[in-house]
């Protein structure tokens, strides 16, 4: 292997956790310089930053990035490409199913 190419994966693998640990003390910052005046709550540990964002991760789910992206348009394009394969006959089945599929959905069960 190329000793450039080294040097790569190894950027690859630091740089995330550093990234992580200077967005949890950022946080932290931000948190004890504004909250405690604005709200009146207590100062948090920069372990508790870190919680803070992992929570969040959890009940939010941000930090996607490009990756979400990138992941979602390689399904739209893998599914563009099996509707070119599809004959005529068989891509109007296809839209007739999902048709019925939709008239029969949850929002027209009431009707």
């Amino acid at each position: 292997m190329n000793n450039k190419y080294k040097k790569g994966w190894i950027f690859f693998l630091v740089c995330p956790p550093l990234i992580f640990l200077a967005v949890s003390y950022i946080v932290m910052l931000l948190w004890n310089c504004l909250l405690p005046e604005i709200l009146g709550v207590k100062s948090i540990t920069f372990w508790q930053a870190m919680g803070i964002l992992v929570l969040s991760k959890i009940l939010f789910g941000g930090f996607h990035g490009k990756f979400g992206q990138g992941m979602r348009e390689l399904k739209e394009k893998k599914m563009r490409e099996r509707m070119r394969e599809l004959s005529p006959e068989e891509r109007e089945k296809f839209k007739e199913v999902w048709r019925n599929r939709c008239e029969s959905g949850f929002f027209n069960r009431n009707k």
